[in-house]
């Protein structure tokens, strides 16, 4: 009887001792990453001729092009639609109502141009449409007789934290048949606002007169959908064009004449770093490329823009930037290193729930991790899992004309949960105060692929769910998506 107690006893021990290994070697790998192995039969990355279609000039003489809007306020009840027109100022009002060629309403805005060593920009216009209603879909029109074009967009929702908004994310794009695979793809997404995280036409790549020529173009470019919806964006190196040699030396220049932001609507004395608040996330836009030590402008306005988050009206806290503060691939490797030690504290602390940057021309995506121990006497020296921090994710895979950065370093991070050298777009579609949903898409042959994808758990009003013990009952359902869970 005794032998037979023990041999049942030894079976039941060694049943525990089989499911705790499993349940460790699920544990203790469930930050493992994946690095995938897919690999792409891509298009040539090279710009698109000017001659092709993508590019064509609207008809009418002086007819407005390169239209594109962005957010013009700080709570999205206003719009800054610019146009360019190529001859002449002409008109610089803008006409726009709720039903269609019915505009009972006008605002007037401004114009200038400049020039870039030998090339001469056409006349930029901007106009501010302000006092809008939410949720409204609005109707306007740009340009003088015949030549008139005609737009709509369509507002967001109240400043509500359970308002449902789908977001898309695309990053160093330029103008190459992989760059309009992108933006096709993007635009059947149904997402409603771009979060562009910079690096956007490549004109930098040509010379003298050209550069301006493929400012143009890539206005015309994207114009099939910039001219509809807002397109929220930062600057990258590519906008920078510090050109000596051809005595062109302002940091930004051809960028900030074009592309306008609601900068001082947020406080920031500079339209290169900026915030806004759509239906419910409150977007955070820093500059990479301008100084952020402690005690500059940038500085000193994110640390006064995170005190001004209220994550009761807007629960999701996103931060946009173009270089990576971690990045595993060998492109750009530990770039954002500085910003990271600048910032990455401050992340942690008011926890952002995810930030998209740009740079690396592949995909990556980390756990929740942080490196903010370290303070040069002691502390970790490496990333460690932290609920409190945000998921990293880069989205430099566009398309432009430099290709994939193909070369990961090896092996993959712990903090790495997912890389691939692929082209492509991401959405971010928050579903409510609580949850949303991402996925990044890949450019598979001018096909769109569904990838990579998780439920995002929001930072500020999932405290319980973190709180939520793990009960026997709970086991089965709960582990096949711990991962989730983390993030």
């Amino acid at each position: 009887m005794i032998h037979l107690k023990e041999k049942k006893m030894g079976s039941m021990i060694s049943q525990f001792l089989l499911i705790g290994y499993v349940l460790f070697i699920f544990l203790d790998n469930v930050y493992a990453g994946v690095t995938s192995n897919f690999i792409r039969s891509e298009w040539p990355s090279v710009d698109i001729p000017l001659d092709n279609e993508v590019f064509a000039i609207p008809s009418g003489y002086n007819a407005p092009e390169q239209v594109h809007i962005t957010q013009g306020d700080y709570d999205g009840k206003g719009v800054i639609i610019i146009w360019v027109t190529p001859e002449k100022p002409g008109s610089n009002q803008v006409r726009y109502g709720t039903s269609e060629k019915k505009y009972d309403f006008t605002a007037e805005g401004t114009v200038k141009n400049y020039t870039f060593y030998n090339y001469t920009s056409g006349y930029i216009h901007q106009c501010l449409v302000n006092d809008l209603e939410y949720d409204t879909k609005y109707f306007y029109e740009i340009g003088e007789g015949d030549s008139a074009r005609s737009f709509w967009f369509q507002t967001p929702p109240k400043i509500d934290p359970n308002a449902s908004y789908k977001f898309g994310i695309i990053g160093d794009l330029g103008q190459t048949y992989n760059s309009l695979s992108t933006l096709e793809h993007y635009i059947q997404s149904g997402a409603q606002t771009v979060l562009h995280v910079g690096d956007l036409s490549y004109a930098d790549r040509y010379q003298y007169h050209d550069m301006g020529v493929r400012w143009d173009s890539y206005g015309r470019f994207v114009e099939k959908s910039a001219a509809y919806q807002p397109w929220l964006w930062t600057v990258g190196n590519h906008e920078i064009e510090y050109m000596p040699y051809m005595e062109e030396v302002v940091p930004f220049k051809q960028y900030l004449y074009r592309y306008t932001t609601p900068y001082a609507a947020s406080g920031s004395s500079n339209p290169l770093w900026y915030a806004v608040r759509r239906a419910s996330a409150h977007i955070i836009v820093l500059s990479s490329y301008s100084p952020f030590v402690k005690y500059t402008p940038q500085w000193e306005w994110l640390q006064a823009e995170f005190k001004k988050v209220d994550r009761k009206k807007t629960p999701w806290l996103i931060v946009v930037m173009h270089a990576p503060i971690y990045n595993s691939n060998s492109a750009h490797y530990m770039e954002g290193e500085s910003m990271r030690v600048a910032f990455e504290s401050w992340f942690v602390q008011y926890k952002v729930d995810v930030v998209f940057a740009g740079h690396v021309h592949a995909y990556e995506r980390s756990y929740r991790i942080s490196n903010i121990q370290y303070n040069v006497t002691g502390g970790a020296m490496y990333p460690v899992p932290d609920k409190s921090a945000p998921v990293y994710i880069t989205v430099g895979d566009g398309g432009n004309q430099e290709g994939l950065a193909s070369r990961f370093n090896d092996p993959q991070p712990d903090y790495s949960a997912f890389r691939e050298a692929s082209y492509g777009h991401s959405t971010l579609e928050i579903m409510n105060k609580t949850h949303a949903f991402y996925h990044w898409n890949r450019n598979d042959d001018g096909k769109k692929v569904p990838t990579d994808s998780f439920v995002l758990h929001n930072q500020y009003w999932n405290k319980s769910l973190r709180r939520r013990k793990l009960k026997k009952k709970y086991l089965h359902a709960i582990v096949p998506t711990l991962e989730l869970n983390r993030l």
